[in-house]
């Protein structure tokens, strides 16, 4: 399997080109060991309590105490209108926000994810938004991460990345703040979440927050990594289903096949923890299509700017719809914190790209792909459940340890072309549930999840 270049491709491919083009930058060995110490790699802080929602700006909005503590509309701050650009409709729509304090990074970022946990009932949704403090003490603008729905009815707007955003110093990447040239120095060292709540005026209705936050990082650039030793052997009974038994389904999704990776795997893992969705959520699709569950992930996974269901965001948005579930997009530093989350019963799905000859059985190259890792042999190779198969009892794949770890953790690659391009550094979706086990609790802390 061969995908188009991805926006992740573009975006290291400038990075390169500002950098002169060079193969290790000087945050780097030779080794692809970083000289500053690992754990200052990722940076992940996210508002979910009661005190957490009370201690941001309130316009409009009231924090909800309770078994999950949540964001709600209260009085609305003001009343805008938004022109779709996917539907060509203007609507009016009251408002409210929320403004986090400021966060100040343990990691000076050159790049930052959001990822947020909502409800929003038919008629309401969302804009997610993040402004930051630069290392030279210059200010960001104010860049929409995301606008949000869960839903696609006629009283929706169209869930959107949205494009063109940059201030000359960093750029959005459909769902990913960069620093356009990381080898100048320049660090976002600190940054606030800005989460805009809209519904219909005069409605009742108010969409529900009850996780917001992102993850910062600053993943050296390297072509390979250290070796890790295996240190577990275990296997997760998640769900199997293959992405190209949906080939040429549903165009208006981005056609099924190669494309739904990431809708495939998340729908795996809500589905290892129990959730799915009812016969009436599936009643659209055609009933002569299998496993139609994936089709709807892929119907609410799509980014309509994007023209995919690849936004990261909006696949643990998605995920994060089933009850009581928790999602969110950040990265690892190592293998290890991988097993450390497999032996916790947490399934993770990965993000990597490589060449056809980088990962023995794969049988396919690609530029960016999603699969879902449930565990590890005894001798420590990767057990994945890979979409790209042909059939749900295919999808089960080893991988070698070490050439799925240095795909993985890599920033940097080489093409079929000898270009340098992308790597996606350790980036994974993480699902797990609100109650999890104290086994659970303990690894998503250890990362700086709670």
């Amino acid at each position: 399997m061969t995908r188009p270049a991805s926006r992740r491709t573009v975006l290291t491919a400038a990075v390169a080109a500002v950098a002169g083009g060079s193969a290790l930058s000087s945050t780097a060995t030779a080794a692809g060991v970083p000289r500053h110490a690992v754990s200052a790699l990722v940076d992940n802080r996210f508002w979910t309590s009661y005190a957490d929602w009370r201690s941001g700006a309130l316009a409009g909005t009231r924090a909800v105490a309770g078994r999950r503590p949540g964001l709600v509309i209260a009085t609305p701050a003001g009343r805008t209108e938004y022109a779709d650009p996917h539907t060509g409709k203007t609507a009016a729509w009251e408002y409210a926000t929320w403004t986090s304090p400021l966060h100040r990074s343990r990691v000076p970022a050159t790049e930052v994810i959001a990822s947020w946990n909502a409800a929003t009932p038919a008629g309401t949704w969302l804009q997610v938004a993040l402004s930051g403090t630069y290392s030279d003490g210059t200010a960001t603008p104010w860049f929409v991460m995301g606008r949000w729905s869960s839903g696609d009815g006629a009283s929706d707007i169209r869930r959107t990345s949205v494009d063109d955003q940059t201030d000359g110093k960093s750029t959005i990447w459909t769902d990913t703040f960069s620093v356009d040239d990381p080898a100048s120095g320049l660090r976002l060292s600190a940054y606030r979440l800005r989460l805009t709540l809209y519904r219909a005026p005069g409605s009742k209705l108010t969409p529900t927050v009850w996780r917001a936050g992102a993850m910062a990082s600053d993943i050296p650039d390297r072509f390979t990594v250290p070796a890790s030793a295996p240190r577990l052997a275990v296997e997760l009974p998640v769900p199997r289903y293959s992405q190209n038994t949906h080939i040429g389904q549903y165009p208006e999704y981005d056609n099924g096949g190669e494309a739904w990776c990431s809708p495939t795997s998340s729908q795996m893992i809500i589905e290892y923890h129990g959730r799915k969705p009812t016969a009436e959520d599936l009643a659209w699709v055609n009933p002569d299509f299998a496993d139609p569950q994936v089709c709807h992930a892929a119907r609410y996974t799509f980014d309509y700017q994007y023209n995919g269901c690849g936004n990261w965001p909006f696949n643990a948005a998605y995920a994060a719809t089933y009850r009581d579930m928790n999602a969110v997009v950040t990265r690892l530093r190592s293998l290890g914190e991988l097993e450390t989350l497999i032996k916790a019963g947490i399934p993770a799905i990965t993000s990597q790209s490589f060449l056809k000859e980088e990962l023995t059985g794969a049988g396919y190259g690609t530029s960016g792909h999603l699969m879902t890792v449930v565990g590890f042999t005894a001798e420590g190779d990767v057990i994945a459940n890979d979409p790209a198969s042909d059939s749900n009892e295919a999808v089960r794949r080893v991988y070698r340890r070490r050439e799925w770890e240095n795909i993985w953790l890599r920033t940097k690659r080489y093409n079929a072309s000898g270009k340098v391009v992308s790597g996606t550094g350790g980036v994974c979706y993480l699902y797990w549930p609100e109650s999890p086990t104290a086994a659970q609790r303990k690894a998503l802390a250890a990362l700086g999840i709670r």
